[in-house]
């Protein structure tokens, strides 16, 4: 996983609430298990209409917004089904910051384990950081300091302490179990020559 530390972009900006995550990835792209692949498909029903054909009003498919990797949305973000599909194609498509007031607890959990920085924080500095969308102007988030940071202005934000460590260090689920494989071999070893019968094949 990619480490992430600091991150600068003009950011996107969704003011709907309740995006749940089937409007992030619609069900009909769920069957692939890889994580990649799936950026084109992202808000697939607000980005293309009924003929497949790209909306040219739709923010995340004009420039520069097509390239932003910070986005703003409104609250209650990545609510409906726990699919880690959704951060997959938010991952693929570029973006590595949610800024919302609030998350789905599951979507919030599985974007730590993909590489996506979900902050929370208050409804009128999402508010505050939308101008800063819609002038197309840079923001910058530092995940170190907890801080991001706009013109003049620094606000932050709270994080766990395990969950910004295995994102600065970039370490998701399986990361983590190989860090500790001397540890697990030498348990699986112990095992072997203390409870021989449970290392049996047969």
């Amino acid at each position: 996983m990619e480490k992430f530390t600091n991150l600068k972009s003009i950011p996107s900006y969704l003011s709907l609430q309740n995006i749940d995550t089937d409007m992030i990835i619609p069900k009909q792209f769920l069957k692939t298990i890889k994580r990649t692949g799936l950026g084109k498909s992202l808000f697939y029903e607000m980005r293309y209409d009924e003929n497949g054909k790209i909306k040219e009003d739709f923010i995340l498919n004009k420039d520069p917004y097509n390239k932003s990797r910070i986005l703003l949305a409104g609250k209650n973000f990545g609510c409906g089904s726990s699919r880690e599909h959704a951060p997959w194609a938010l991952s693929d498509f570029g973006i590595k910051c949610v800024v919302s007031s609030s998350f789905a607890d599951i979507f919030y959990n599985n974007c730590f384990k993909n590489g996506i920085l979900p902050i929370k924080i208050g409804e009128q500095i999402v508010v505050e950081l939308s101008e800063y969308s819609k002038r197309k102007e840079e923001i910058e988030i530092d995940l170190e300091t907890q801080e991001i940071k706009y013109g003049n202005k620094i606000s932050k934000f709270e994080i766990d302490l395990f969950k910004k460590k295995c994102l600065m260090e970039g370490l998701d689920d399986i990361a983590l179990s190989l860090d500790k494989i001397s540890q697990i071999d030498n348990f699986e070893k112990k095992i072997k020559e203390n409870s021989p019968w449970l290392s049996r094949n047969d």
